[in-house]
């Protein structure tokens, strides 16, 4: 089958790229050739791109096991940018005889392995889904990879409707969409987050809210009562993982997303830990890895094309200022998303 496609404008593209591990400043603009989709992928023009933790720990190479799987001195994927809102440009081979199919000049979005800081990427024909009408490329690009972490979070706690749920570190790209969709689920929401976040989590459904500065998750019982929560779901990652359980009813469920970890394995410790007290007498523990799948991701921009739920975009860059971008996120604290716009949005 051949490939098809609507000629770019042009040949050359500005692409932000990395050859070594390190700090923002790893990342310069360049100028590529415009690359061609193979079977199955399609190439498409970047309306925006959003960028993760993850970027974060693969631009830095740390911990150092992330090397083993990304390239021990420079990351394979030399670009950054994991979740995409963009428009097919051509399609390659076998890719429209893919479920689903797609057109020159669709608008779709999903998750790349890498690489959109680009006016052009390649993406799996398979990754992606189309943008409702309705949902702006910026906020499509907030969605897939964060929304579906904290959607696949609440399906693992078994979130209902009339449970307490308690999320911490509520104020990044996971904890903003984790209060929303609890919230939406009819779950009273209690949530921690930086001062400054406290206002908007409560806009966005928290019940109650708390300064983490203020109030120790681990040993704060006037305010967190033990045994107080169906469901705890944790993002920071920082608090020790028994007292986080004794929060939870005995028959609830502490949801580890993140963790804090050494220089060498990262959160891996913390989750075979966390793993071992799962095996105990006690609330159910569950992980949870971030990640995006194409049903959760059209789900999701359908409820955000509705109005039920609001990506949390704290601050847009144009892709001329993506080191910039980078520098942000790799100084932490984000509220919500970090979003690059490569074209007209």
């Amino acid at each position: 089958m051949t490939s098809k496609s609507a000629a770019p404008r042009t040949s050359v593209m500005q692409v932000w790229s990395q050859t070594r591990y390190g700090g923002p400043e790893v990342a310069r603009a360049e100028v590529v050739e415009v690359p061609a989709p193979g079977a199955g992928e399609v190439l498409l023009t970047v309306r925006a791109t959003s960028l993760n933790a993850g970027d974060v720990h693969l631009m830095r190479g740390d911990p150092l096991l992330v090397r083993l799987a990304f390239g021990l001195r420079r990351p394979r994927i030399a670009t950054r940018g994991m979740d995409v809102a963009g428009t097919v440009q051509a399609i390659g081979p076998a890719a429209d005889s893919m479920a689903p199919t797609f057109v020159i000049g669709d608008e779709v979005m999903g998750e790349l392995p890498g690489g959109g800081l680009a006016e052009f990427v390649i993406a799996r024909a398979d990754a992606l889904v189309r943008r409702p009408e309705g949902l702006d490329p910026v906020a499509a690009a907030a969605i897939p990879i964060a929304a579906g972490t904290a959607l696949l979070a609440l399906d693992i706690g078994a979130v209902a409707d009339g449970q307490r749920v308690l999320v911490i570190g509520a104020a990044g790209g996971v904890g903003t969409f984790s209060v929303q969709l609890a919230a939406l689920r009819g779950a009273e929401v209690w949530a921690l987050c930086g001062a400054r976040a406290e206002p908007l989590i409560a806009s966005l459904g928290a019940a109650r809210t708390f300064d983490y500065t203020r109030v120790d998750p681990a040993n704060s019982p006037a305010e967190l009562p033990h045994g107080g929560f169906d469901v705890v779901i944790d993002i920071a990652g920082r608090a020790p993982l028994r007292r986080l359980r004794a929060l939870c009813t005995p028959a609830g469920a502490l949801v580890i997303v993140s963790g804090e970890g050494s220089r060498v394995s990262g959160p891996l410790g913390r989750m075979l830990r966390a793993g071992m007290l799962g095996l105990t007498r006690g609330a159910r523990i569950r992980l949870v890895a971030a990640k995006a799948d194409t049903r959760a991701t059209a789900t999701l921009a359908a409820l955000a094309a509705d109005g039920a739920i609001a990506p949390v975009v704290e601050r847009t860059w144009p892709l001329a200022e993506a080191g910039a971008a980078l520098a942000h996120i790799d100084a932490g604290h984000t509220v919500g998303k970090i979003v690059v716009i490569a074209g007209a949005s």
